[in-house]
């Protein structure tokens, strides 16, 4: 072909194989820098498994003995509850065992004070004995009353097992 012979057509050829030329080469350069960073991408994760993998292990390691620890614990912890549980009931038979001596002596007691503050005031032997009687009885209705209403009293035994029963 002559340069004569040269058209517009052959110039637009010319110039779309040069820019074919031009993209085939930005195109390897832009692989070729996605292939590099590929292969250190490549090496991050490997070294990451080579340092990870051994730190999990001990990791791991680590939480099967604490694990095994608190299942140790679990145990002491369930005897201690156990142990208390055995004490509360030993606490309570024995105050269930002394509060009726109780409640009779602090009875007597209040009766005795209160008959003779009758007598001394009085002076007569029916009345003091008829105060002594009656301050006895409020005594011991009084002193049920307020063992009722102490923590673990009767009154609070039985609300809970009326809350444990209804669940």
């Amino acid at each position: 072909m002559l340069v004569g012979a040269f058209t517009w057509s052959n110039a637009a050829d010319l110039a779309l194989a040069f820019f074919l030329v031009v993209v085939g080469l930005g195109l390897a350069w832009a692989l070729l820098a996605l292939a590099s960073t590929f292969m250190r991408l490549t090496t991050l994760i490997r070294g990451a498994e080579e340092e990870i993998l051994p730190v999990i292990n001990k990791v791991g390691g680590s939480v099967d003995r604490v694990n095994a620890q608190l299942d140790k614990l679990d145990l002491a912890t369930d005897s201690a509850v156990d142990a208390v549980e055995a004490v509360d009931q030993a606490v309570r038979a024995v105050s269930f065992s002394i509060r009726r001596p109780v409640e009779m002596a602090s009875g007597f007691s209040s009766g005795v004070a209160h008959g003779f503050a009758t007598l001394r005031t009085r002076r007569n032997w029916k009345a003091a004995l008829a105060s002594a009687r009656e301050a006895s009885a409020r005594r011991r209705v009084d002193l049920a009353a307020e063992l009722r209403r102490a923590p673990g009293g009767r009154s609070e035994e039985r609300s809970a097992e009326r809350v444990g029963s209804a669940s």
